[in-house]
């Protein structure tokens, strides 16, 4: 990772936070943005205490100009991007009957466009770097629940999905341009997101779930993040699937 300018969404927490100092330690310039600037002002003291480099850019991935002025910002301080773990995303469960579309709406604006917002404002800095011979990876955070069925997050894994099958397309159109392309689905990861839940079905689930399983840790997934970034530059794991061990679907 030396040398290599890696930005990460979502790195106000769980995932995106623990994947900042694991690359910033194995030294990448690390680019955290997310919306919450003290937070992340705090990661970069944390990264820099440990002797690594990192900035802070507050952004909104639901806005493209906020993702484009980040880009910006990332290409003047550390030149253009070579790694982009696109982490951003929002859970919301909710039954379907319920109709709550500004949740459905906020999950779809965060978690589909909000990902293409992303590799819209980065793919410039990473085909340069591809064209120029560099190792250049495009990462995108899925989920297992793209793949399998569970009551109550109907719009949630529709959303990632999306994002798995988006990262199928990409892989066969930018690996000809040595863009790694590479997509983790995680099972139930303990992070924040199960904070935002008020569905109480869900909330049910989840605590019956605690009982029964050890939840992944956002370090787990930091360290998969780093795994293939360092792959060989002709090597691209294109689907990385992550569960507990006791999480059977």
């Amino acid at each position: 990772m030396e040398n290599r300018v890696a930005v990460i969404t979502g790195a106000s927490s769980g995932i995106g936070f623990a994947t900042a100092k694991l690359l910033a330690a194995r030294g990448a310039k690390v680019a955290v943005l997310a919306r919450r600037k003290d937070v992340l002002d705090e990661l970069v003291n944390q990264i820099r205490a440990a002797g690594g480099e990192a900035m802070a850019l507050a952004v909104d991935v639901t806005s493209q100009a906020s993702v484009d002025a980040a880009a910006a910002a990332v290409e003047a301080a550390y030149g253009p991007a070579d790694l982009v773990f696109n982490n951003a995303g929002v859970m919301l469960p909710g039954a379907i009957e319920e109709r709550q579309i500004d949740q459905w709406e906020h999950q779809i604006d965060l978690n589909v466009t909000g990902v293409m917002r992303v590799i819209s404002a980065f793919i410039p800095q990473l085909a340069a770097n591809a064209a120029a011979g560099a190792t250049v990876d495009l990462i995108n955070t899925s989920s297992i629940a793209g793949q399998n069925i569970y009551p109550y997050f109907a719009v949630y894994s529709g959303t990632k999905a999306y994002v798995s099958h988006l990262t199928r397309h990409l892989r066969a159109e930018l690996g000809s341009k040595n863009i790694r392309v590479s997509m983790i689905e995680p099972g139930i990861t303990e992070t924040e997101l199960q904070g935002h839940w008020t569905f109480q079905g869900a909330k049910d689930w989840l605590a019956g779930a605690q009982q029964s399983m050890e939840f992944l840790q956002p370090q787990d997934i930091a360290e998969v993040v780093g795994f293939l970034a360092a792959q060989p530059k002709h090597v691209n794991l294109q689907q990385v699937v992550v569960m507990p061990t006791k999480q059977a679907t």
